[in-house]
């Protein structure tokens, strides 16, 4: 009789267990993965074929080929080409089924100054053979957590839901998107006030490491080092003068709760670790005119937020942004309210829209958003932030900036317009500085970093 009662002891606490474990969403078939290698979809997860009418053409494979050093400015390899036509608000009625919300607003309160100009659409996203080869594994191996983060496990190197399942799955497709393994980047940021003026934030360096992307690494690999961090991030300050020599270090983990992110301030003269890093905390890295969530569209935890996949959509979105970075000047690409028109180019593509509602019982400036993301690299490309009275609030940008050595898509100029405060932030701005991104070719020591590293590049 102990025996038995030993028995259904187990019994009940094995029960008990996976009730209590976190249920998670599994890969697609093998069937469905198979997809990946036919002409319906691309290598990506995208749509292969082009639309009905020809103006979003079939993937070619992208554009692949040339070099970059980093000096000078990065061409523009659609230079000789001209609008197809513009929108402005006095059109804007016949494009209205290609148009976000943040657009169709941008053109109602700046009339006279915004338009988007329409180029004929080229999918120029390609990635390296080894990215293609670890997305097809990661369709049938991902898994993702049924809980607020949905961290994905099981993925490496490529896209990791390539046939996604919901909106989160997506979300975590652009946190996870090709854009090299390691790259260097001078940047200006400049906060645009109510009356027009560009007050320059921080102008310095940037260096990032995705170890997700390692090319000497694999999946077992991955999962083990320091416990999965998939992107880090070190930029130093130049200036201005009252911000030089500070800087900032980002570790971004598979699990939010193991993210970190130390600065160093030269008032202080040590590194502090950040307590909060994450949402719509205001970032160092911005001076604190930005929430780290407001970076690149989306750079957040997913938690706080229920994610629903709307669907995909044509839209004019910006694309092929090389243009915006062979403005002589800053002060020539940033207007006053806005992007000078005259340097960012418009496409149509097709996107997935996610939106963003905040769940029961969380904290956010933003109570619900809309994001756009390119089908073929998985970069969120614009978005929308709506403010607690259901208000539209932030209008967000991102320009991917194509690199055809590398092959993919690297970091354009990004940042958002406050609608409410009548300001607007700009990122990545390079269009002061002598070069643009440039491949660091087998990145960075680890330790490079860690918090100790700031003190011996940093210290005044």
């Amino acid at each position: 009789m102990k025996t038995i009662n030993i028995g259904l002891r187990l019994s009940a606490l094995c029960a008990a267990m996976l009730i209590a474990a976190p249920l998670a969403y599994a890969g697609v078939s093998p069937q469905e993965a198979e997809k990946l290698k036919s002409n319906e979809l691309t290598p990506m997860g995208s749509e292969r074929a082009g639309n009905a009418d020809g103006s979003i053409p079939a993937w070619d494979g992208g554009l692949t080929g040339g070099s970059y050093d980093g000096k000078g400015k990065r061409s523009n390899p659609f230079a000789d080409e001209k609008p197809l036509y513009s929108v402005t608000a006095q059109n804007m009625g016949e494009y209205e089924q290609v148009l976000t919300a943040g657009t169709k607003a941008m053109l109602q309160k700046f009339p006279d100054t915004y338009r988007i100009d329409v180029y004929p659409s080229h999918r120029t996203f390609a990635a390296p053979q080894a990215f293609y080869d670890n997305t097809f594994a990661n369709a049938t191996r991902a898994t993702a957590a049924d809980n607020p983060r949905h961290s994905p496990s099981g993925v490496f190197g490529g896209v990791p839901f390539p046939i996604p399942a919901d909106g989160a799955q997506v979300m975590w497709n652009h946190l996870l998107h090709w854009r090299g393994y390691a790259y260097q980047q001078p940047m200006t940021n400049a906060l645009i006030s109510a009356d027009g003026r560009n007050v320059i934030t921080s102008v310095g360096t940037s260096e990032i490491q995705m170890p997700y992307y390692d090319p000497k690494g694999d999946l077992e690999t991955f999962q083990s080092k320091l416990s999965s961090d998939y992107w880090l991030f070190r930029m130093v300050n130049d200036g201005p003068p009252i911000r030089a020599k500070e800087a900032i270090i980002g570790r971004e983990n598979i699990q939010p709760d193991q993210s970190r992110t130390w600065v160093y301030l030269t008032g202080q003269r040590r590194v502090r670790m950040l307590p909060t890093a994450c949402c719509d905390t205001p970032t160092p890295a911005a001076a604190g005119v930005a929430g780290f969530d407001d970076l690149q569209v989306w750079l957040g935890r997913l938690d706080r937020f229920d994610w629903k996949l709307v669907g995909k959509k044509e839209m004019l979105i910006p694309y092929n942004a090389n243009k915006s970075q062979l403005a002589p000047s800053i002060d020539e690409l940033l207007m006053a309210n806005h992007l000078n028109p005259d340097y960012v180019r418009w496409e149509r593509h097709r996107v997935y829209v996610v939106e963003a509602t905040l769940r029961e019982g969380q904290r956010h400036t933003a109570s619900k958003g809309t994001y756009y993301i390119d089908e073929d690299s998985w970069r969120a490309v614009a978005g929308e932030r709506y403010d607690a009275k259901g208000n539209l609030w932030k209008v967000l940008f991102n320009l991917p900036v194509t690199a055809p050595e590398m092959p993919g898509f690297v970091q354009g100029p990004h940042g958002f317009y406050d609608l409410v405060a009548g300001t607007w932030y700009a990122s990545n701005l390079e269009n002061n500085h002598q070069g643009n991104l440039v491949i660091k070719e087998g990145g960075w020591p680890d330790a490079h970093f860690l918090p100790a590293s700031l003190t011996g590049s940093s210290l005044r």
